[in-house]
């Protein structure tokens, strides 16, 4: 067998040459990871080394970092988390606690940002960012805020939250597995938890009461398309037996269960009724005609029984409840110039015949007439608000009568099962914290679990997993293999102790952290 000194010296070029591309950023995050992977293969299989146990150290040494128990948690983690996230199971919370300060506006930021540091604590800091982002913007709206103020301290309080347990963090589980296999220390769900909370105590006075005042108010992204996002589209809702509207009597002129969309018309066989509505009860075969925003519209499309009924589409809501729940995507289009739907209404362009999208709402410029969506004849561009299948909607880009505005798609999220997904949730926290089960076991099994209720779908589970978090950790965790068996970790702890051999050992300690601090700003 060959030395070990030559696979050690290729060991740390081939780290050092992965951090500096790491750091560059020219190159995908995937691919240099799968690179130094290749390079650790290539030198081993040149540079024989053996384990302590006699074993040859080879590809599956190096690749049993991808199959590592804590990578795959992490994994699992981010896919229960966008499980909750395209439940919008966090929603409903957070609304209570911006109704519980109503009257105090300016205190609805601390009980949120303090319930994104404890929710953090159990889940992927991501997701829970990106679900608290909009309800963040929207708190800052009503207190006449700029939303720049806030989002810093969501991230960091994220980060801090993160701390407390094992699973709140992706590199505390990476550190449990390691001081296992290593040193036979065994670190629990709340072995972080005491110094964690101290950081995390320190850190939230900062976050909360001296980082907002630090930040620059400034126009973020959100803000400069608030106008647009805001503004309402045209749409129809048909009542039929059994809708959930039908029996509906308005009330002071208005309908309660319509809060968030402004009843324009009620047709009534040929007799339109016109606001304000006084003692109107809606009935079989009455058509309603709204304005509301986007958001209205999808948050009516994720209930069980939809308000909305789509032009184009005649299914029943008995067959539309036998039929397996599809995945719904929402866009908007723009009516192209010399669009050959110009002049048409929507049912008499065969819109939905040709694409499989169905029409949800109109919006257009110049005043709308008052009058059914499906009577009101489309012009050059007309806003449609469209719904199909991600699949369909994607096909919208060839489709030449309308321009598909691509930032504008997302999907609907299914609310009726946000206490579904909060119930794997805590299901998973629970039997993780009492160590009924390890916590590999619990993520994987809620994992399943999210899929199978329908929370969602593979396609979905399959987006959430990070390609990056995945190569970066499964080749840090070779090239960690590699440092060992070669002798490399041994060599830099040597180095670092001789350099400061006349320091007591916390010094020591805090070097090795302080490099640790300056990489982490690099990768």
């Amino acid at each position: 067998m060959m030395p070990a000194d030559p696979a050690m010296i290729l060991t740390f070029v081939v780290i050092v040459v992965t951090i500096g591309l790491y750091a560059l950023e020219r190159y995908a995050l995937e691919a240099v990871a799968l690179a130094a992977v290749v390079a650790l293969l290539v030198v081993f299989s040149v540079f024989p080394v053996a384990t302590a146990t006699g074993a040859s150290f080879g590809p599956a040494e190096i690749l049993a970092g991808f199959a590592n128990p804590a990578l795959v948690t992490v994994i699992c983690l981010l896919i229960v988390g966008q499980a909750l996230f395209q439940t919008n199971a966090l929603e409903t919370p957070a609304k209570i606690v911006v109704t519980a300060t109503r009257r105090f506006p300016h205190l609805a930021t601390i009980p949120i940002l303090v319930g994104v540091a404890i929710i953090s604590g159990f889940l992927n800091n991501t997701p829970v960012v990106v679900m608290f982002l909009p309800i963040l913007s929207a708190v800052a709206a009503a207190q006449g805020r700029s939303s720049a103020r806030l989002l810093m301290p969501l991230s960091f309080i994220a980060i801090l939250g993160g701390m407390t347990t094992l699973i709140g963090s992706s590199t505390n589980l990476l550190v449990a597995d390691v001081a296992a296999r290593s040193g036979g220390i065994e670190l629990g769900f709340f072995s972080f938890t005491p110094l964690g909370l101290t950081l995390a105590g320190i850190g939230s006075v900062y976050v909360l009461f001296v980082m907002p005042y630090l930040l620059k108010p400034r126009r973020t992204m959100a803000d400069e398309l608030k106008s647009s996002s805001g503004k309402q589209f045209i749409a129809q809702i048909q009542i039929n037996s059994g809708h959930p509207l039908e029996g509906v009597t308005s009330v002071s002129g208005l309908f309660p269960a319509l809060k968030d969309m402004t009843v324009r018309l009620v047709q009534r066989g040929e007799r339109p009724i016109l606001p304000p509505f006084e003692n109107v009860t809606l009935s079989p075969g009455d058509t309603l005609i709204v304005a509301a925003t986007r958001s209205a519209l999808t948050a009516a499309l994720s209930q069980r029984r939809p308000l909305m009924a789509a032009e184009g589409d005649d299914t029943t809501e008995s067959e539309t409840a036998a039929q397996p729940q599809r995945s719904l995507t929402l866009a908007e289009v723009v009516v192209a110039p010399a669009s050959r739907l110009s002049g048409r209404t929507i049912s008499q362009s065969g819109f939905h015949s040709e694409t499989g999208c169905v029409v949800m709402g109109l919006q257009r410029r110049s005043r709308m007439p008052r009058m059914a969506m499906t009577e009101i004849r489309l012009e050059p561009g007309d806003v449609l608000l469209v719904a199909g299948s991600a699949s369909e909607v994607k096909r919208l880009r060839t489709y030449r009568d309308v321009l598909l505005l691509d930032w504008s798609a997302s999907e609907v999220p299914p609310r009726r099962l946000a206490p579904r997904a909060l119930l794997i949730f805590l299901a998973m926290v629970a039997a993780s914290a009492s160590g009924v089960v390890p916590i590999v076991t619990a993520s994987i099994t809620a994992t399943m679990a999210m899929i199978l209720t329908g929370c969602l779908n593979v396609r979905q589970a399959m987006r959430a997993v990070d390609s990056r978090i995945f190569m970066l950790i499964g080749a840090s965790i070779a090239s960690a293999s590699a440092l060992e068996v070669t002798g490399g970790a041994h060599a830099v702890a040597d180095l670092l102790v001789t350099q400061l051999e006349s320091q007591p050992p916390g010094i020591i300690l805090s070097a090795l952290y302080l490099l640790v601090m300056v990489l982490t700003n690099l990768l």
